[in-house]
């Protein structure tokens, strides 16, 4: 079902890599719907990169806006499980809490991009 929602839009980053760059965030407004579209829901996807997209004007500053993700972490023995194979691993995204609390499930999505630098 992902598929679906990111077809298009790695079409519209592969034709806008030809066009000069005229977002004003980071990520581009592009990247940050591919983001939402990998780790949150549908309609929550839509909703955040609407939002996103309609703020992409003269009348907001801009700057940095890492998409917010809800996610629950896994309880120890599960990650222990997890864990089980031990073996080389690439990391693509961190998610970083939003806050400190530790029943906390908001996350930012921050994409490490020396990790896809060494698999290609």
């Amino acid at each position: 079902m992902k598929n679906f929602f990111l077809a298009p839009i790695k079409g519209y980053q592969y034709i806008s890599k030809m066009l000069p760059a005229s977002c004003r965030y980071y990520p581009s407004c592009s990247e940050y719907a591919k983001w939402q579209f990998e780790f949150n829901a549908p309609h929550k996807a839509f909703a955040a990169t609407s939002l996103r997209i309609l703020s992409c004007n003269q009348f907001f500053k801009g700057g940095i806006d890492y998409p917010l993700v809800y996610f629950k972490p896994p309880k120890p023995p599960a990650l222990l499980k997890l864990n089980a194979f031990c073996g080389k691993m690439n990391v693509i995204y961190w998610l970083v809490p939003k806050s400190t609390d530790p029943d906390n499930t908001n996350y930012y999505v921050l994409k490490d991009f020396d990790a896809i630098k060494r698999t290609t």
